[in-house]
């Protein structure tokens, strides 16, 4: 079943206002005391989320901004079509759509090295002089297109680093796959600053990260692409999970399973990224199966259009 635009709209309008949070309940059962003393709540403070497609989220909380793999420029590639991207396209970037919508960043964090999450990085690092979390592929990479090096915080998966207003775990994760040889485009490493990258193929994957956000009480796990090192996520407890269509069957089940219940899931990556910024989505693949996943795991699916926002 084809998922329409104005039914994942009409989803999102349903859910985006909802709360993460929940009050908790003190049975009569309990201590007698327990009826009048009032159930100390962890303190939480409204963090803002915007979707600029792809996986490129704002996440702001008061005057703190996490940026996640911030590609807003968008140029056309062939990806969705049959015939796939030519991977000759060359890279462009569009200050006048970055400027629009973003201006200020604490932390950037990359979670894989691919054109559609990091080719705008360096103008927004430097914009911003946001720390920029990566691995060391990607920051060789982002060294070649001329991103300051000060900048630049090469990360591999296990770090917890705190910084004013918020916390970021570190997780080592996997890229996506498909197909009968179960691949994926742009594979590679990058052990030294090569020559400036020039088109899409010359941002290899460079491996993949995960991250957790912790900001305003609330920890969100930002996943890239629909795959994931399930012992590195074993348990892990969270509140939000973005988590993004594709990949291989049954990829999302095994996601929830693998860590304690959420309430809420956020659908990212699904759009087809090569249409504009400032019209709805279109999605590239069937969202029912990503939908069903999360409902059967008894939690809420949100899906926002490009640049909407969401409270949470």
């Amino acid at each position: 079943m084809k998922v329409s635009r104005r039914g994942m709209l009409t989803g999102a309008a349903a859910v985006g206002a909802a709360a993460v949070g929940a009050a908790g309940v003190v049975g009569l059962e309990g201590r007698s005391e327990a009826a009048t003393t009032p159930v100390a709540q962890p303190r939480r403070d409204s963090v803002e989320l915007t979707w600029f497609g792809t996986h490129a989220w704002q996440i702001r909380c008061g005057k703190t901004v996490v940026l996640t793999d911030p590609w807003l420029t968008r140029f056309k590639t062939g990806t969705f079509t049959p015939e796939g991207a030519d991977p000759k396209t060359k890279l462009v970037i569009k200050p006048e759509v970055i400027d629009k919508h973003l201006s200020t960043a604490d932390a950037i964090l990359v979670h894989h090295g691919h054109y559609d999450h990091m080719a705008d990085v360096p103008y927004v690092a430097k914009k911003t002089q946001a720390t920029v979390l990566c691995t060391e592929t990607h920051a060789n990479l982002l060294r070649a297109m001329r991103t300051p090096d000060e900048l630049l915080s090469p990360v591999r998966g296990g770090e917890y680093l705190p910084f004013d207003g918020f916390a970021v775990e570190v997780y080592p994760s996997l890229h996506s796959c498909s197909g009968k040889r179960h691949t994926y485009a742009y594979p590679g490493y990058r052990y030294d600053v090569p020559a400036r990258p020039r088109v899409i193929e010359d941002l290899v994957e460079g491996g993949t990260l995960a991250f957790v956000i912790t900001i305003g009480g609330l920890r969100i796990l930002s996943l890239s692409t629909a795959n994931f090192d399930p012992n590195a996520l074993r348990d892990l407890q969270v509140d939000v999970v973005f988590a993004a269509p594709g990949g291989e069957p049954g990829i999302t089940d095994r996601l929830l399973q693998t860590i304690k219940p959420v309430r809420k899931v956020i659908a990212t990556h699904w759009d087809d990224f090569d249409k504009p910024l400032d019209e709805p989505g279109v999605p590239w693949t069937d969202l029912t199966p990503l939908r069903k996943s999360v409902q059967q795991r008894g939690a809420e699916l949100v899906v926002l259009d490009h640049l909407q926002k969401v409270t949470l």
